[in-house]
């Protein structure tokens, strides 16, 4: 790999296509190069040091360049760097981290883990084995899906068909038959009420009226996000989860947790669910698990659903599923070394603490600004929904390219943030301080200052 600044600069977005932007757009703007990272600051190719208010991408959950975790790593690789988990074989990290996640997820009841790369893994996963412990069940026709509108699953092709979101899904399509949405309980943006109560009954109305109308011995699950990330860190009414677990159960219909982002700790809680007091059947794990250090995803199994697979031997029960990559050596061993420092460090608990801090900072915006409608989050998930009309909570356009201004702004003042669609998301390693989450909260109110002056 070539260092060479002038090589770098020369060939940025010359030869590689960048995720969730248009090409022209990065060779218009070319991303800006990271090229160092430490506990929760990062350096660009110009040396200026940034807070990471991104956290990478929801992922560096433990902060960047752990000792600890390198370690692990380097130890990993001087055994054995990969071995396949195909064909009768296994490595011991990958036994080990199975271990390990149903032991951190025992109040949930998990008994099974199948290892992937990443989080869409982890979904593709969730909707493959849904389908099939059906099959086992002698429920073949318990195909469907039902998902929220505004929710992200990622990019393969079924997440993608429970995506909440068009731009996710219209430049693929047509996609999987048999997914259906449902609106989702955001109080700042819905046709029903702005009353938690209120609005949660409605869409859990509407949930069971889908039900009722697709028929409930043809579906198979249920999938959400305890928060709703991409979709604009939607925190919904702390009674929806509950009365979603309540309405899966009445049907028999599967609930599955996509924890890619709220696992191990970024909610407040050591996963999503579990702060709502809720159990899933099944939930998707990534990005938390191994803080980005090496790419993993993880699909949970409980032991209800695990154990369709353990009552005879026949065709049926064959995963016919899984990837080059999966139980990743490497990866796992990462994973175990990141885990220990979420529990030894109580990163669920500092994610909690750490996010009221950073929501209280950042709430006076929406009345002192004219642009910020709404400051909103759970944990270490918050989001700035910015609005063209805060009587009519319009959502900002962002071809407008103002978001982008307050981003970029707030760069200029020490933080990296991200800017998606009309919302800006902060997602900061779970190992945040006070220090960082001010510097957080004064560069987004300089930025929105900033743009107040010149606009």
């Amino acid at each position: 790999m070539r260092d060479n600044e002038n090589f770098l600069r020369e060939q940025n977005t010359r030869h590689q296509f960048h995720p969730m932007t248009h090409p022209i757009m990065s060779a218009e703007h070319p991303p800006q190069i990271i090229t160092h990272g430490d506990g929760c600051y990062v350096t660009d190719i110009d040396g200026t040091r940034l807070v990471d208010g991104l956290g990478g991408l929801w992922n560096v959950n433990v902060g960047h360049n752990r000792a600890e975790v390198k370690a692990a790593i380097t130890e990993q690789m001087d055994k054995i760097s990969y071995y396949s988990s195909f064909a009768g074989t296994a490595t011991p990290p990958s036994i080990e981290l199975s271990a390990k996640v149903c032991e951190m997820a025992a109040a949930e009841d998990v008994s099974k883990v199948m290892f992937s790369a990443n989080g869409s893994d982890a979904v593709e996963t969730a909707l493959k084995l849904a389908r099939q412990y059906w099959q086992l069940e002698g429920h073949p026709q318990r195909t469907k899906f039902l998902s929220l509108k505004q929710g992200y699953h990622g990019v393969h092709f079924g997440g993608m068909s429970v995506n909440g979101n068009s731009y996710y899904r219209s430049a693929y399509e047509p996609l999987l038959a048999g997914c259906f949405h449902i609106d989702s309980p955001w109080t700042y943006r819905n046709p029903y009420s702005e009353d938690p109560e209120t609005l949660c009954a409605a869409i859990i109305t509407q949930i069971e009226r889908t039900i009722m109308f697709q028929g409930a011995h043809t579906i198979a699950a249920f999938i959400a996000e305890p928060v709703q990330g991409a979709g604009g860190v939607i925190v919904p009414p702390a009674s929806f989860w509950p009365a979603l677990r309540a309405l899966c159960d009445k049907y028999e219909i599967l609930l599955i947790s996509d924890e890619v982002v709220t696992g191990f700790g970024r909610s407040g809680s050591m996963f999503g669910a579990r702060g709502w007091g809720v159990k899933p059947d099944i939930m998707c794990l990534a990005k938390g698990i191994s803080s980005g250090y090496v790419p993993l995803g993880a699909t949970t199994l409980n032991k209800r659903v695990a154990d369709a697979w353990y009552k005879e031997f026949s065709p049926e029960g064959m995963i016919m599923h899984g990837f080059t990559s999966s139980g990743h050596p490497v990866a796992c061993a990462a994973a175990l070394a990141c885990l220990d420092i979420v529990e030894k460090e109580d990163l669920p608990g500092n994610a909690a603490r750490m996010g009221k801090r950073l929501i209280e900072g950042l709430r006076p915006l929406a009345e002192t600004s004219s642009i910020v409608g709404e400051v909103r989050g759970k944990g270490l998930m918050v989001g700035l929904d910015f609005v063209s009309d805060k009587e009519a909570r319009t959502p900002m356009d962002p071809g407008t390219g103002v978001v982008e201004r307050i981003a970029t702004f707030a760069r200029e003042e020490g933080a990296m943030v991200r800017p998606a669609g009309n919302v800006i998301i902060l997602s900061p390693p779970l190992v945040i301080e006070e220090a960082e989450i001010d510097i957080i909260t004064e560069a987004l109110t300089k930025a929105c200052a900033r743009f107040e002056a010149e606009k």
